[in-house]
């Protein structure tokens, strides 16, 4: 099958990968001219776990394709993908003009019938908005189709290849043939492909995203009020994670939730209520609480401290989840913003995400290319994401290196017992502190 998917950001780039490693054609659209370039030179312009090697293996047999010329990706393409951003506005309502743009776009250059698929994020209602701009100018027959993505940073290809399910929003059975046929490979071992209209399948997304935050946010709840009465929030976490109602998953405490989709999504559904005069209470409050949880760290500080002004920090991790190099909202931001602010130096350390936050802070921080050098001198060690390199480190070396043996641990990584037993002053999110001896 020919496709043509328009936008090559991390939705773009792995969904036009992973349908080219199933023997389709794909052309992927961009307007950015250096950024197509490097692609047609087989360089991946995003960090994630194993899309270099599939993308690789299409570029070498011709099925993934380049290009910053929309007429001529469309000119074949059966299916066209619209992997647009959809930017959070002042309000928190998610920017449709990228998407409304293309869509225009494509009323003028389709000259025989078309899916145009809705891949970005959206809110409910832009299926109709899409066919309405697409059908200005469009003088064939086109069906619009809204089809999710459910991809996690870290596990895209994976989640791609393997999906937990597809969900097909259209209300043509022409399209939802073709729907159906494209993702056959994908979900040979069973898992469902749900049909439903557009409106539902644009609120299947959000719903999801809103559930799943509103579930982290809860546990670090749990946890700030574990450290109040003196609870152990491992033991709770174990404890509701056991009853097949709850599930095991995203129930594991920290300093809150960024990314892409979590925050946007969950404004986005806000407003989106508050359009149609419904309050999402609920959301509201998730959003506020994450907003403070970021900062959690920064208070533990404060009260240990005091005057943080003068004093030196390593921090490790600045992406919002290991496996990534994407900084958007990450919590390590908002906590560099704080203790720069409170005339704190910060040196940091990430495997992958720091040239784009050298990018975005510049000089205000300082930054090393290995994790022991970030804590050289530092008057304590603060983890911010919790990547698999941090796990096991060799606290002998930490020892000679950290002016006082202090870690402030956003993300839980070690064991209150084993830090007491290394005589470190230890701070972590809904435990017990571990006090030096």
């Amino acid at each position: 099958m020919k496709i043509a998917v328009v936008g090559t950001g991390y939705v773009g780039l792995v969904t036009g990968t992973c349908f080219a490693d199933t023997g389709n054609d794909v052309i992927c659209v961009d307007i950015d001219a250096d950024k197509v370039k490097r692609m047609q030179n087989g360089e991946v312009p995003i960090y994630e776990p194993y899309l270099d090697t599939v993308f690789e293996r299409n570029i070498k047999q011709e099925r993934l394709t380049f290009t910053t010329d929309l007429a001529s990706a469309i000119e074949d393409a059966k299916i066209i993908f619209l992997a647009l951003p959809t930017p959070p506005g002042e309000d928190g309502s998610a920017d449709l003009s990228y998407v409304l743009g293309v869509a225009e776009d494509l009323g003028k250059l389709i000259k025989d019938y078309k899916v145009i698929v809705d891949k970005s994020t959206v809110p409910v209602g832009t299926a109709e908005l899409v066919t309405a701009k697409v059908a200005e100018n469009a003088t064939v027959d086109f069906d619009v189709v809204s089809n999710p993505e459910f991809l996690r940073e870290g596990f895209a290809v994976e989640d791609f290849m393997k999906p937990d399910r597809v969900v097909i929003g259209t209300s043509s059975e022409r399209a939802a043939k073709i729907m159906q046929d494209l993702y056959k490979p994908f979900v040979r071992q069973g898992n469902p492909l749900i049909v439903m209209d557009e409106k539902s399948a644009e609120l299947t997304k959000y719903a999801a995203n809103s559930f799943l935050a509103t579930k982290i946010t809860f546990m670090n709840e749990i946890a700030n009020f574990c450290e109040k009465v003196g609870a152990d929030v491992d033991m709770v976490r174990a404890g509701i994670g056991t009853d097949t109602r709850i599930g095991k998953r995203f129930l594991f405490p920290g300093i809150g939730y960024g990314g892409s989709c979590f925050p946007k999504d969950v404004q986005a559904l806000a407003k989106s209520g508050r359009q149609y005069g419904y309050d999402f209470q609920i959301l509201d409050s998730v959003l506020q609480v994450n907003d403070k949880q970021k900062l959690t760290l920064i208070e533990k500080l404060k009260k240990h401290y005091g005057d943080l002004a003068g004093k030196r920090f390593g921090l490790w991790g600045l992406a919002f989840k290991p496996d990534t190099d994407d900084i958007r909202e990450a919590p390590a931001l908002y906590m560099i913003d704080a203790l720069v602010d409170a005339g704190a130096q910060v040196v940091a350390f990430d495997p992958e995400a720091m040239e784009n936050v050298k990018r975005l802070v510049g000089a205000k921080i300082e930054f090393r290319e290995n994790m022991y050098d970030a804590i050289d001198g530092a008057d304590a060690l603060l983890i911010a994401t919790e990547w698999s390199v941090f796990r096991n480190p060799d606290f002998s070396k930490m020892d000679g290196l950290l002016k006082e043996k202090v870690i402030f641990d956003g993300r839980n990584l070690f064991e209150g017992d084993k830090m007491k037993d290394l005589g470190y002053h230890y701070e972590s999110i809904g435990r017990n502190t571990v006090t030096q001896s």
